[in-house]
């Protein structure tokens, strides 16, 4: 056997050894003059700068040898090669792939005339360290996502290479890169967030063409291991970042964008700067002024108070600026301010003619962002605020309500939330037209979809008993009887379940016996007598529905086509108290939310389509319908009927008492409500997975949901969660392939492959799946204005901090009571809101997957009490006919219609045993 594994080894080392040859033959072939390199003979070892090891060619070094001609497509045959050295020459045509070079480490192909770079070059080059493609005349093209399976990159320089797009995430995740040069390209979007705490020491990005890149630099602030920084000849703005941690940082160019706010004094006390550029912004407050030596090009292009290198600006100004940071130092106050004297004709501020004070702010129509400076305090003289129509947030800050002169305020139409100050009788406040300042619903407001509360009855236990499978004794008779008295068991469980939740549940939502004693008491109106209702019965657990009719003496039900549930408009009238203002419940896009009250006390949640969206809504409305009389789970709100009579449309739901997760999550303190503990937090979790997932795999078609968020989570009064809100649901396409569909969802929990091409498969659920987990464990919102810039975005920030695992303990919500069990528990979940939010589809999991993960860390169900076990009535002692016998009793019902109420059981895949019912969830 030995010598037959040895002439295997030399067989295959010889066929490596003749794919080189042929590979350097086609090379030496492809290029000109080749007379020069000495390259003669047929063995490619022998050649002048070339490098062979057992004979396998390993390095290629021919810089600036004048070379023309091109790249042989058969040069990725050379497994072995780790260097390829060919800058400064003439070559030219297009690259051709290097895919599965996994042996190439260093890669210079700089200063040459190649015309274009395939998709697949850099693919399987798993081992590159050092990469440079400068100054070649590429068609245009993106960085591929191939490069981040490069865990050893040290540098990649690509100047003035006609790469477009955005600057990839995963450089930031790249341990090792140390140098990133991307100048000259036509790159947009702004710093990645990932840059926060890496490795990069050398990052030149300056001089793009076209639309530039923009927005904030924040970011550097964290990058300490930088030494030289070359930004300059951008579109970025807001203000420079504190850089005192940057020890090492000797070189920052910044000039020619547009920044704004003051230079910060940490900046100018850098011990290691030598060299610094800030000519052509829109910087404000003093002139900086740096330590001696240091080669500084400030200019006189910003808008500094004064040209002075260390002289204070007037007290008036260092004020406004301080205000001005609270809106986020905006180019329009920069562009406006740009003197010391306040009282010079600046926009935004008037001010006392004789003593030169100021006496108003006028913000109005501003485009302002951020929030309300208590600086505004420090201006005793003020004696008008005016913020209104701007998209500020927030609270108003306390100090205004103690300012002497102060006789108005306008802060209408922002996004202000919190208590409103104290103030004097005699100060004029507007708030109008911010619907979270001042409020604190009572608990228990809720409704259903478009981001309104809903509600629903208590659930079923979340655990089922699971059975072992039953086997005869070898003989097919014995299987069959087997497999006979399993299945009798699974429905006799089934059939327990049932009853134990109806009676439990008394049947909550049943036939309208009598639709004016809803009102407590009046008679039937003449024209309702003869009016058709349907109404469903389904309690919105996933249970049996069951269909009643009346006699045509008043309102009667029956199967609509379809299976879809009609209702009349007079019944709805009558059940919300004819729409009064009493019974809303919240306000949507859709339009408002009502509050009904069936005879017997049975809540529901009526959704009424405002007129002024009867055009955009109807898609909406008919895909609630179409999707909610096809599916039924316990975790997805049920649709009880609707209503379409003249402009009247109107879905009807079950009644989810507890609002909102959003409400309980981000807005308890306002509400009422106590914070989440983290048990909760799992629970809700764990129902709005199997929801989904029942929605993607286990229903009898695949759907996508596309508008996954707290605010379309639901909570009953017993904290179980629904999904609600269909109305943007798409059907899945078959297999993994995605659908192309109009933009639609939240910005914040919008899948990146969504948001740039529309096209969608079911792993945009699990995207904003992942984005809600990361927010049941912070406690923040997807987007959050109020944040600073590089952590206003919490996937990117969330995923920035828990790539060091030690520091997954600065995420946790401060209410979260933790101990070593819950840490534990917080830290898998952090791991699969991770997988969940991966930037490439294919890396996310199945819902299935999150199921899975999450089932063990929630408590498993367990009876509370006797009568709860009797409810299920389970005595393996009893003969079958007996059980059938006391079931049947107590149900009043035959043998045959338990049968058929129970024919469409399956035993459940594992672990999902509380959906055993019915495919669709009943």
């Amino acid at each position: 056997m030995g010598w037959l594994l040895l002439s295997v080894l030399t067989l295959s080392l010889s066929i490596a050894m003749a794919s080189d040859s042929t590979a350097m033959l086609d090379l030496a072939k492809a290029i000109n003059p080749v007379a020069n390199l000495g390259w003669t003979g047929s063995d490619p070892c022998n050649w002048k700068n070339v490098d062979c090891t057992n004979g396998r060619v390993t390095a290629i070094r021919l810089p600036g040898q004048n070379l023309k001609g091109t790249l042989p497509s058969s040069i990725n045959s050379l497994s072995m090669l780790s260097i390829l050295t060919l800058q400064g020459n003439s070559l030219s045509g297009p690259l051709p792939s290097f895919s599965g070079m996994s042996s190439l480490q260093t890669l210079y192909l700089d200063g040459n005339q190649f015309s274009s770079i395939p998709g697949d070059f850099f693919r399987g080059l798993t081992s590159l360290q050092n990469v440079s493609l400068d100054d070649n005349p590429f068609e245009q093209w993106l960085l591929p996502s191939d490069l981040a399976s490069a865990d050893g990159l040290v540098l990649f320089s690509a100047s003035n290479a006609s790469i477009g797009g955005s600057i990839p995430e995963y450089f930031g995740g790249l341990q090792s890169l140390e140098s990133i040069r991307l100048s000259y390209n036509n790159l947009t979007g702004g710093l990645p967030a990932s840059f926060d705490k890496s490795s990069l020491k050398n990052l030149w990005l300056n001089n793009q063409r076209g639309p530039m890149l923009s927005g904030s630099i924040m970011v550097l602030g964290n990058m300490t291991f930088l030494t030289q920084v070359w930004l300059q000849t951008n579109g970025f703005s807001g203000s420079i970042p504190d850089l005192s941690g940057c020890k090492s940082l000797f070189d920052l160019q910044l000039r020619d964008n547009a920044l704004t706010g003051l230079v910060p004094s940490s900046l100018m006390e850098l011990q290691s700067l030598m060299n610094v550029s800030l000519r052509n912004n829109k910087l404000q407050g003093p002139y900086p002024q740096f330590k001696d030596g240091i080669k500084v090009d400030n200019g006189k292009l910003n808008d500094f108070c004064r040209y002075d290198p260390g002289v204070p600006c007037d007290d008036r100004v260092m004020v406004l600026l301080e205000i001005a940071a609270g809106f986020g130092y905006p180019a329009a106050v920069a562009d406006a301010w740009s003197d010391n004297d306040p009282c010079s004709n600046w926009l935004y501020v008037t001010c006392d003619p004789q003593k030169k004070n100021i006496t108003v702010l006028n913000f109005a129509n501003a485009k302002l962002s951020g929030t309300i400076s208590p600086s505004i305090g420090k201006l005793s003289s003020l004696r008008s605020l005016i913020l209104s129509n701007n998209n500020l947030t927030g609270k108003i800050p306390d100090v205004l309500a103690s300012m002497p002169n102060l006789q108005s305020v306008d802060v209408e139409n922002n996004d202000l939330f919190g208590e409103v100050p104290n103030f004097r009788k005699e100060v004029t406040l507007k708030t109008d037209g911010n619907p979270l300042l001042g409020t604190t619903p009572a608990p228990g407001r809720g409704g259903s979809g478009s981001g309104s509360s809903g509600g629903s009855n208590s659930t079923t236990p979340s655990g089922m008993p699971t059975t072992s499978s039953i086997t005869g004794s070898g003989s097919p008779t014995g299987v069959i009887v087997g497999v006979a008295v399993g299945l009798a068991v699974l429905m006799l469980i089934g059939v327990g379940v049932i009853y134990c939740v109806r009676k439990k549940r008394h049947q909550k939502f049943r036939r309208v016996q009598n639709p004016p004693s809803l009102l407590n008491g009046g008679s039937v109106p003449s024209d309702l007598q003869s009016i058709k209702v349907e109404l469903s019965s389904l309690n919105g657990n996933g249970n049996a529905s069951e269909q009643h009719s009346r006699a045509s003496s008043g309102p009667h039900m029956g199967e609509a086509a379809g299976g879809s549930m009609v209702i009349s408009i007079q019944v709805l009238r009558l059940v919300t108290n004819n729409f009064s203002e009493e019974n809303i419940l919240g306000k949507g896009g859709f339009g408002v939310v009502y509050k009904g009250e069936l005879h017997d006390g049975t809540k529901i949640a009526v959704k009424r389509m405002e007129a002024g969206v009867m055009g955009k809504g109807m898609n909406e409305f008919q895909a609630e319908i179409g999707v909610l009389t096809k599916v039924r789970h316990r975790h997805l709100v049920a649709l009880l009927g609707y209503c379409v009579e003249g402009n009247e449309r109107l879905l009807v739901y079950e009644y989810m008492p507890q609002g909102t997760l959003g409400q309980h999550l981000f807005d308890y303190a306002q509400n009422g409500y106590p914070p989440l503990s983290w048990k909760q937090r799992l629970t809700i979790a764990l129902d709005v997975a199997r929801g989904v997932e029942y929605l993607h795999s286990l229903a009898q078609k695949s759907f996508i949901h596309r508008d996954l968020k707290p605010s379309n989570v639901l909570l009953g009064d017993d904290m179980r969660a629904k999904v609600s809100d269909f109305g943007l649901v798409k059907l899945a396409p078959d297999g993994k392939y995605s659908v192309e569909t109009r933009l639609a969802g939240t910005f914040g929990y919008l899948a990146p492959e969504y948001a740039v091409t529309g096209r969608v498969t079911t792993k945009v659920d699990v995207f904003a799946f992942g984005v809600i987990l990361m927010e049941l464990i912070t406690g923040r919102r997807a987007l959050d204005e109020s944040q600073p810039e590089d952590s206003m975005h919490l996937v990117t920030w969330f995923r920035r901090v828990i790539a060091n695992k030690e520091k997954i303990g600065k995420v946790i919500d401060p209410v979260i009571d933790l101990d070593e069990e819950t840490y534990k528990s917080i830290c898998t979940v952090a791991e699969l809101a991770g997988h969940c939010t991966a930037r490439e589809p294919h890396q996310r999991p199945d819902m299935g997957h999150a199921v899975n993960v999450l089932s063990p860390l929630v408590q498993q169900w367990k009876p509370t009490s006797t009568e709860d076990e009797d409810c299920f009535g389970i005595d393996l002692d009893m003969p079958l006919a007996q059980v059938l016998k006391r079931w049947q009793a107590n149900e009043g019902t035959s043998t045959m219609t338990l049968m058929e109420e129970t024919s469409n059981a399956s035993i459940p895949p594992k672990p999902y045993a509380e959906n055993f019912l019915s495919k669709d969830g009943r």
